[in-house]
């Protein structure tokens, strides 16, 4: 494709739209921090881990945690026993 004629085509969605992108159907996974854990999973018991360790979220895609753990593969695992579709954020 010639890239001097491609466009591109932005979407303007509300947040009340986007939050129910999916309708209950999609979840997302996303790779965060332990660090992080404590903003994302408030009601999380802390388990002691060293400062960096990578963990996979699955969130709703309204943004609702659903899940913590740390395997990609577990999270998509569980993602699909409860019949979600997943799609990965980086």
């Amino acid at each position: 494709m010639n890239e001097m004629n491609r466009t591109e085509t932005k979407l303007d969605i509300s947040p009340e739209a986007l939050a129910h992108l999916g309708d209950g159907r999609i979840a997302y996974v996303k790779a965060i921090r332990f660090e992080d854990v404590r903003a994302l999973f408030p009601q999380a018991e802390m388990p002691k881990m060293p400062p960096g360790q990578k963990l996979f979220a699955l969130h709703a895609a309204d943004g609702t945690p659903i899940m913590l753990t740390d395997s990609r593969e577990a999270a998509i695992a569980n993602a699909w026993s409860q019949e979600l579709e997943t799609v990965s954020v980086h």
